[in-house]
């Protein structure tokens, strides 16, 4: 590996540890909060310290294999003011959380290059903020499956019938583990692909019009 190489593999460790799962989990506990639960912030989850957030063998994932995961938010849904909307709202906090992140970090890396900087300069900065973009709409997009234990399974748990949703609870480790097959398998390459795409072309849209006007 090149000099280069390492320095784009360890910022892109340190966006996601630091980072991107700190505002994710923060955003859930937030939500929840607002909600009426306080069960995250009674374990002080409340918080953008990313040793709070981390989870030990999430994190050796991420490290190793390229992907991982954060410890999640604790959430009582019983303290809820309103049970199916609460729930649907702390499941979209997180990969909401994600998508304002890449949405921020691509409007300044398109300033940065309207800018006109070069050199060393324009390397680090486009190193530092195409990561965050891509590791941002990676999150988002793997989050919203509706596969257990992701956020997408709590919001699908909220919108099917309580039949269904108990079905998916009671089945949940197997579930779990055929999503594993699937990541191992690189099965889901070619779908999570097309879903990235298409959230990089609406982003690309939303924070180039503003440049646009400048022209």
């Amino acid at each position: 590996m090149t000099p280069f190489d390492i320095l784009v593999m360890m910022l892109s460790y340190a966006v996601i540890l630091f980072l991107c799962l700190p505002v994710h989990e923060l955003a859930h506990a937030l939500v929840a909060h607002w909600c009426g639960d306080d069960t995250a912030k009674w374990y002080g989850r409340l918080t953008l310290n990313p040793f709070k957030h981390l989870d030990v063998w999430g994190t050796v994932m991420i490290l190793t294999v390229g992907f991982g995961y954060a410890r999640p938010v604790p959430v009582n849904s019983r303290n809820f003011r309103n049970y199916k909307r609460d729930m649907i709202l702390v499941a979209l906090a997180g990969p909401l959380s994600n998508f304002l992140m890449a949405a921020v970090a691509m409007f300044l890396l398109r300033l940065v290059l309207f800018l006109g900087l070069s050199g060393v300069a324009l390397n680090i900065a486009y190193v530092i903020l195409y990561t965050a973009v891509m590791v941002n709409i990676s999150l988002m997009v793997f989050n919203l499956l509706p596969i257990p234990p992701l956020d997408g399974s709590r919001l699908w748990s909220s919108l099917l019938p309580g039949r269904w949703a108990y079905a998916l609870e009671q089945y949940s480790q197997y579930i779990t583990i055929g999503l594993m097959v699937l990541i191992f398998s690189n099965a889901l390459d070619v779908p999570l692909a097309y879903m990235r795409g298409a959230v990089v072309y609406l982003l690309d849209i939303l924070t180039g019009w503003p440049f646009l006007l400048l022209k």
